[in-house]
């Protein structure tokens, strides 16, 4: 055991020094001068020299007028592609690097020309002075990027390069609007142009006899079994790439529908090979009974389809390549319902230009009848002219050279060359913070969702953690509007930047010893790896909790750039847990930067005043702005309305379900078996306290509360309240929903008060609104807050409200709403009190009316301008205090009266 820890010590070390040696590699060839006469060609990751990029060296190197140009290819592994490394032994301008290695980083970073067919890495890049050219690799049947349900993070390194880039090669007009500026969002923000002059590589399908007799040898030569006489039908269908489908198990059964169609279908006449997606080769190619049938990787499909008679493919865009064939295309799908529902469809059937089954048997009858008066591709000529019109006006074998026009020699005239893609709509980058389920994260989903997107064009930055199921479920919650730049990859230069730049982020932009210069080159740096050469009008940190990227922004063009305050910043700086100060370092840091932002922003008046007067040297205080939080008060009435009990599965049966997920029947294994009770434990637990929630004894009064276990929101204090009141009047309960530090400690309180039976200790749950449903008056017992927005989804959902007294409540809590007593046990359980003698006022909320004012209000503090006029009174925000004097002589009703109490 010793040993393995040791051994697995040193793997760390390993790692992490060739991480630092690739750092420090990529830092130096950036700082190079960058060679003018050098292109950079990567396909599929270094998976081969294929796709566009192949096309497109090829004729760079025939051409005459670019004899000067030196060609390096991105390969990743150079044994598996000797061939091709071969091939090429001896040229004087053409070499070849290992993806991820040394080489590798020099060239990405000192080419001129970088030409790829999917993606750079995440720390990729481009410098000024280099020309990147995106081909993609064809044009997509099924859905891409934002279309694709919950595609918005899958999109995240695909995005950063599209708008880096200085060309999109395109196909179509159905690939430039439905893919690059849809599917991909790059409507709006996309700087670059988009050439649309076909696909350089469907020339390469375009062979004379010489060309077609040398391709086939190459199979030939490569172990590939086909006779002189024999057509090739080829079989290229896609990689479903999902959970459920390992790429291992997909090559054994192509391996299985190849073998079976060999078996059905005239041999003599034709012979079935095999073509599989990049993720899946790696698997095929260690299959011997394979080897005969399956087209080598590095042989470039294209050529592939230039010899090849029929094809069959399912969901590939292969197909509409070998359109421009003019050749038969059959559709074998065996799985389209699901995967038509899962990843959905661009195309329907019944527009593909050739017969569709799910039968293998039909599938090979079809085969056998090609030719034939049978031939069941004979009455789906029109729609394959049509599918060529539609989707290949432009590829004529011709497009290579038309590209390397624009692109190389900058010859634009006649050529359609798209570079305006503005829609009217003004720019805002949002940054929305590491998404965990929190006040904040509420606040900003509840803003995306009330967005003009007619008026404004929005991107939201996150900070991406993969699996992390918290981050997922709010991300699901973003706006669909909403282009997202999920943060991946991170900041370039070399380590001697580290330390230094450590300390800008413990102690903020005045940090001592700190090569200011040097770091904001570098900021500036990561903004455009992130964001390409895309400029935004408005920038906009919503977190306002960490410095990091609020640095990156200052260096970043806007007109306005504005940063959040959603507490009071110099207390939440000094707040204590557990004898420590979590936020001390970066909230300090982050007031460093207050100062050359121009807007800060307070979610309440109130809130504004004490910042100004608490975070000093800021200079111009009229920076000091405030916007109250929008609320989603549809999402709020939604599932206050859903059925908590129905939401939990019975614990009773063979698998259990629920949020811990199931748990498969193993036989005797002990293991297993004792997962499934742990898991059906679990999910009894749950059950019994929705229940509980949801079943209170007859004539209950339930208070309820919602806000993380925290020192600030001091639910210590509302349950002590509570035990007063309970002691009164048995007939009550508290309900507190959320986790958080201090939950141990307030379960040891209640059960030191002896109050079990009548407090509840809910925990973090998914759907509150539904729990406040069964609840009569919500209760905040906080020390301070910046807006509490659970105040606003009470009073959405009609529940009356306490409030102890601090200086933002009334922009939640305006004159005549609810009742706000003094933060001490004695008035918060007089303010409880109140509410059961039916003294706690409850006017109607016109939720509406609130949200609209608040978006304006977003809109003008950002530097974008009201499109309305503010009202004369927004409900009170800016109505001085009420407070509830515990001590004073009862009114008529009994209740103190109210003492009017304005704060600095």
């Amino acid at each position: 055991m010793a040993r393995s820890k040791v051994r697995a010590k040193f793997r760390r070390i390993r790692q992490r020094l060739r991480t630092i040696k690739q750092f420090e590699t990529h830092a130096h060839w950036r700082n190079a001068p960058i060679k003018t006469d050098t292109v950079l060609y990567e396909s599929f990751s270094g998976n081969g020299m294929l796709c566009n990029p192949e096309a497109i060296f090829r004729e760079l190197l025939a051409t005459p007028d670019m004899k000067h140009l030196q060609h390096i290819w991105v390969l990743s592994d150079f044994h598996r592609y000797r061939e091709t490394i071969q091939q090429f032994a001896g040229h004087p301008n053409v070499s070849f690097v290992r993806v991820h290695s040394g080489a590798y980083y020099r060239a990405l970073a000192t080419s001129k020309y970088l030409i790829n067919n999917a993606t750079f890495p995440p720390q990729f890049n481009k410098r000024e002075g280099q020309v990147y050219l995106n081909t993609w690799h064809g044009t997509p049947l099924k859905k891409m990027g934002y279309d694709i349900e919950g595609g918005g993070p899958e999109t995240r390194n695909i995005i950063r390069n599209f708008v880096m880039a200085d060309y999109l090669a395109s196909g179509s007009e159905f690939m430039t609007k439905q893919m690059y500026e849809t599917a991909y969002k790059l409507r709006g923000i996309y700087r670059g142009a988009i050439v649309q002059e076909g696909f350089p590589r469907i020339d390469r399908q375009f062979l004379d006899d010489e060309q077609t007799a040398q391709a086939r040898a190459q199979l030939r030569d490569r172990g590939v079994k086909l006779a002189d006489g024999q057509r090739i039908v080829l079989y290229a269908p896609t990689w479903k790439g999902d959970s459920f489908q390992r790429a291992e198990d997909d090559a054994e059964q192509l391996l299985q529908r190849v073998r079976q169609l060999n078996e059905r279908i005239d041999t003599d006449k034709y012979q079935v090979l095999l073509r599989v997606h990049q993720q899946v080769y790696r698997y095929a190619v260690d299959l011997p009974e394979l080897r005969e049938l399956l087209v080598p990787n590095d042989v470039p499909s294209n050529v592939v389809l230039g010899i090849s008679d029929v094809l069959i493919t399912d969901y590939s865009s292969i197909f509409y390549d070998f359109v421009a064939t003019g050749r038969p295309i059959l559709f074998y799908v065996p799985d389209l319902a699901d995967y038509r529902d899962s990843r959905g469809l661009y195309v329907p059937t019944e527009d593909w230009p050739g017969p569709v089954t799910d039968d293998l048997e039909v599938l090979a009858a079809r085969i056998n009848s090609l030719g034939t008066d049978e031939d069941a591709t004979g009455p789906f000529r029109p729609r394959y002219e049509q599918v060529a019109a539609d989707y290949l006006p432009r590829d004529d074998g011709h497009a290579t050279t038309r590209l390397i026009d624009v692109v190389f020699r900058g010859r634009t005239e006649g050529y359609d060359v798209r570079t305006d893609f503005t829609d009217g709509r003004e720019s805002i980058l949002i940054y929305l913070g590491g998404m965990r389920t929190n006040g904040i994260t509420t606040s900003m989903l509840n803003l995306l969702d009330n967005i003009d997107y007619d008026r404004f064009d929005v991107s939201a930055l996150y900070s991406y953690r993969r699996r992390s199921q918290d981050r997922m479920k709010n991300e699901a919650k973003i706006n669909p509007n909403v282009r997202l730049f999920p943060y991946v990859g991170g900041i370039n230069g070399s380590k001697r930047y580290t330390f230094p730049r450590r300390r800008l982020l413990a102690q903020g932009l005045t940090a001592p010893r700190v090569d200011l210069a040097a770091q904001n080159r570098l900021f500036r740096e990561e903004f455009r790896r992130v964001f390409g050469d895309t400029e935004f009008d408005y920038i906009v940190d919503f977190s306002g909790y960490g410095p990091f990227w609020d640095y990156v922004f200052l260096t970043a063009p806007a007109k306005c750039r504005s940063i959040w305050m959603h507490n009071d910043m110099a207390a939440d700086r000094m707040r204590e847990v557990d004898g420590k100060r979590p936020l001390e370092v970066g909230l300090g840091a982050v007031a460093s930067t207050y100062p050359h932002f121009d807007r800060l922003v307070s979610v309440s008046p109130a809130l504004a005043e004490i910042n100004r007067a608490k975070l000093p040297g800021v200079g111009d205080e009229s920076k000091f702005v405030s916007a109250v939080n929008t609320i989603n008060f549809d999402r709020i009435l939604t599932q206050a309305d859903a059925d908590l009990l129905a939401e939990v599965p019975a614990p009773e049966g063979g698998e259990v379900g629920g949020e811990e997920g199931v748990v498969a029947d193993a036989g005797d294994d002990p293991v297993v078996e004792a997962k499934r009770q742990e898991s059906r434990r679990q999910l009894a637990e749950r059950r019994a306290l929705v229940e509980r929630i949801t079943t209170p004894p007859p004539n209950t009064t339930t208070f309820v509360t919602i806000g993380r276990c925290s020192p600030e929101k001091n639910h210590a204090r509302l349950i002590r309240a509570f035990a007063d009141v309970h002691r009164d009047d048995p007939a009550t309960r508290l309900i507190i929903v959320g986790s958080g530090p201090l939950f141990g400690q307030l379960t040891e309180l209640v059960d030191e008060l002896g109050l079990a039976d009548s407090v509840i200790l809910a925990g973090q749950q998914n759907n509150p609104h539904a729990i406040m449903r069964h609840c009569d008056c919500f209760v905040l017992s906080s020390n301070y807050e910046g807006q509490p927005m659970v105040i606003l989804e009470a009073r959405v959902l009609g529940l009356p409200v306490v409030s102890t007294e601090f200086a933002s409540v009334r922009g939640s809590l305006p004159e005549g709403v609810g009742l706000v007593v003094p933060r001490t046990d004695e008035a918060l359980a007089d303010g409880m009190r109140a509410y059961l003698r039916g003294a706690v006022p409850n006017p109607p909320f016109d939720y509406r009316a609130y949200n609209e004012e608040a978006v304006q209000q977003f809109y003008e503090v950002i530097g974008a301008g009201r499109t309305r006029p503010a009202p004369a009174d927004l409900g009170g925000t800016d109505a001085p205090e009420v407070v509830l004097d515990a001590v004073a002589g009862g009114g008529s009703d009994g209740v103190g009266a109210p003492s009017q109490v304005v704060r600095d």
